[in-house]
């Protein structure tokens, strides 16, 4: 009888505490006071508000987070509403115990924690279902960079570094070295290639030349000097640029003489023993194709160039490593690389329908059959782009060139007798740039959803949100913190303070790479845009011309108004107390402002100091481009 009673009890007792929760549910729900206590208290008492008796207890008051209720029917503004959180819930949550709260997520999933993300009305439905989309697209391409850095470790023993044999006698080589409007680092990239260690007889040096300025003049010159000294240099000059870079390598591939070429653009400087380290490595005949990992000169110049060599790093570092260590398709970048001539001529040549006929020919000779290596540990120094617009330019011609690219390589891809690794690796390569117009979409629909997520309740949406987030923008840092700590072991931490600052330029490219993308997948040609290069090296070094720059157009200015745009996001967000996107946020404003006013400062503003006119090499004290 004791025991019936003492039951009978117990059951009353908890009958009476779900009344009692239930009224203080109810409520909250229907704006009343909540014990007068001001909502961001209420939050953090339905949190941590815990009743010790020797043991945890229920939670009280078991109030919400901070959210707002858009369905109830009351004169109190929405933001100063609540949600309920159900007090069992954040009684498992305080307690820690993953058992109740699986028990609760399967049997309690249909409670109001979630019920207004089932009460989304057109609007509702319109804005976050494109949001949710674009956010799991871009999460894709960032699970795959912790892929990349996965596969990277685990393949770790199959990076190259010695070649299997070495060829008995030197065979010849044909360097190439592509050129248009680069007077100020011409000498210099000469002088490089006729200083390398290689037999005089067994080499030959091609200077490709399709300048339309004084640079004709200055490379004639110098080839005639190295003639007269005795290195075996050729120059080849075109005066209708067909074909661009590619159609002034075919030319010159027409008259070569070597088995094996070697490609160098303007900027570049190898070391003298640059042909001995690659050549070794196609004592393998199934070898078609070598490519080396730049390093740069002008890394410390900048803010702007230290960034870049970050990005760069991750890009020869992890993607180049993985791929190669993979065993699947990866590209030759243009330049610090060296070809065997029969993989060219079986893959179908030098084509110029894409602005990036170095990776359209790499598909294309993988296809075939050739094998590609990559020598992370053999160096080839460049300048890095000093200027923003350079910068743009630059990378505007490589996302065009790699959806072109992928337009045309992928179906071939995926009809080829090859692996779903290497198909889907490829297709992760060739479409990447794919998630700038994404981002033009997010932009657009950031401060609307924000809205939305915030009358929903940013807990509940946190579910979905977060992950995401984590996925899609945290693999960015991570991964080039990775090739940071690959490369420089004992002082890659000092590069992190950049982190942010990647990912803010990389947002900052937004608009310029978006156009391209769009460009290329409407099938608009545009020419081979090249990237300046001044020969500028050392910090506070001074620009020695202004005349290769580009019109700026209207896109800084879009973009100082798209930073305006998510200032405003960030206003709303703070009003709201939803402080947790503001870190994210401020992450576009940054890369918007600093793009659009870089592109600014360094054009009409140093046009404007200097009367308009451009500046010549003899210009006393030019003004300075880095910052």
């Amino acid at each position: 009888m004791q025991k019936q009673r003492r039951a009978r009890r117990d059951a009353q007792r908890r009958q009476r505490q779900c009344r009692k929760l239930r009224n203080a549910s109810s409520r909250c729900q229907s704006c009343q006071s909540c014990h007068e206590i001001s909502p961001r208290f209420s939050s953090c008492r339905a949190i941590f508000g815990l009743r010790r008796k020797g043991v945890l207890r229920h939670i009280t008051p078991p109030y919400c987070f901070r959210g707002s209720n858009p369905y109830n029917n009351h004169d109190m503004p929405v933001m100063d509403t609540l949600i309920p959180l159900p007090a069992n819930a954040l009684s498992a949550l305080a307690d820690l115990n993953m058992h109740k709260l699986s028990h609760y997520w399967h049997t309690h999933y249909a409670d109001n924690t979630f019920q207004h993300l089932y009460h989304w009305n057109l609007f509702d439905a319109a804005m976050l279902t494109p949001y949710f989309l674009v956010m799991i697209i871009l999460s894709f391409y960032g699970v795959h960079r912790y892929i990349m850095v996965w596969e990277y470790y685990r393949f770790r023993k199959r990076a190259t570094k010695e070649p299997p044999k070495e060829f008995p006698e030197l065979p010849r080589v044909t360097v190439q070295l592509p050129i248009f409007n680069e007077q100020f680092v011409i000498d210099r990239l000469i002088e490089a290639i006729c200083a390398m260690d290689y037999p005089r007889d067994r080499l030959e040096i091609q200077v490709l030349d399709d300048s339309t300025d004084e640079t004709q003049a200055v490379a004639a010159a110098l080839v005639k000097k190295y003639q007269e000294q005795g290195q075996p240099i050729v120059y080849l000059h075109r005066t209708n640029r067909q074909g661009y870079k590619a159609g002034a390598l075919d030319e010159g591939l027409k008259v070569a003489k070597g088995e094996f070429v070697a490609i160098f653009d303007a900027d570049f400087v190898p070391s003298p023993d640059w042909l001995m380290k690659v050549i070794h490595h196609f004592s393998d005949p199934a070898i078609g194709m070598v490519q080396t990992r730049w390093t740069h000169l002008n890394r410390d110049y900048s803010f702007l160039t230290q960034v870049e060599a970050i990005l760069l790093d991750g890009h020869f570092v992890l993607e180049h490593g993985a791929r190669s260590r993979a065993g699947v398709f990866f590209n030759f970048n243009g330049t610090a690389g060296m070809w065997r001539r029969t993989a060219i001529t079986d893959a179908g040549g030098w084509q110029h329908d894409t602005l990036t006929e170095d990776t359209d020919l790499s598909y294309r000779a993988q296809l075939v059959g050739w094998k590609f290596k990559y020598l992370q540990d053999v160096e080839c120094p460049a300048e890095l782009p000093i200027e923003m617009t350079a910068f743009k330019t630059q990378q505007a011609r490589w996302a065009k060139g790699l959806i072109q690219t992928s337009k045309k390589i992928m179906p071939q891809v995926l009809r080829a007798d090859l692996s779903w690794h290497e198909k889907l690796e490829a297709w992760y390569h060739l479409t990447a740039n794919i998630s700038y117009p994404l981002m033009i979409v997010l932009s657009i629909l950031l401060l609307p959803t924000e809205i939305i997520q915030f009358h929903q309740g940013w807990f509940q949406m946190l579910f979905i949100d977060f992950p995401l987030f984590a996925a899609s923008t945290f693999s960015i840092a991570s991964f080039y913190m990775v090739s940071q700590q690959i490369l420089y072991p004992h002082r890659w931490f000092r590069t992190l303070c950049y982190l942010p600052f990647l990912m803010a330029l990389g947002i900052g490219l937004t608009l310029t790479n978006s156009k391209a993308v769009i460009e290329a997948l409407l099938g608009i040609k545009s020419s081979f845009k090249r990237t300046p290069k001044y020969r500028v090296q050392a910090k506070g070094e001074r620009s020695k011309a202004t005349k290769y720059r580009k019109r700026l157009g209207i896109l800084p200015l879009l973009e100082l108004a798209i930073g305006a745009w998510f200032m405003w996001c960030i206003w709303y967000a703070i009003v709201n107390q939803s402080y947790f996107t503001v870190p994210f946020l401020l992450i576009f404003v940054v890369g918007y402002w600093y793009t659009g006013l870089l592109s600014i400062f360094q054009g009409r503003f140093e046009r404007w100091r200097r009367g308009g006119t451009n500046l010549d090499e003899s210009s006393p004290k030019p003004f300075p481009v880095g910052i």
